[in-house]
């Protein structure tokens, strides 16, 4: 089993930046596809990006393309989220998760490890 403890969440203006951070302990992080998703308040968990077990292969949601760049560091056993651009619809809880020896996916079902989250505000 892996634990996943998610960082860097916080209040950040309209236009502003972030970057989460997702540091793995237990079994070992490169057989594991990465994924980050959201949840706002009332909604269901939102895909945001998604990252194959050596970082060459990367997906995103069409909402978050071109602003967003998912990377991880097996060394570090750490999957990075950089957020740019940032909007008021980006404003939810952010979740990182791990599937073992599977290829990444849009379906959070898939994944068998999730993280606590960390929360992202962006005032509008």
């Amino acid at each position: 089993q892996v634990q996943l403890v998610e960082s860097g969440g916080g209040l950040v203006q309209a236009g502003g930046s972030l970057r989460l951070s997702c540091t793995a302990s237990g079994r070992t992080f490169s057989n594991y596809a990465m994924g980050w998703f959201r949840q706002a308040p009332g909604k269901e968990r939102e895909f945001v990006a998604a990252i194959n077990f050596s970082g060459g292969a990367t997906y995103y949601a069409d909402s978050v393309k071109g602003r967003f760049t998912i990377s991880r560091d097996n060394a570090k056993n750490t999957l990075y989220l950089h957020m740019n651009s940032l909007k008021p619809e980006d404003t939810a809880g952010y979740y990182c998760a791990a599937a073992e020896w599977k290829l990444p996916s849009t379906d959070p079902h898939v994944y068998d490890f999730w993280g606590q989250g960390t929360q992202v505000t962006v005032p509008s």
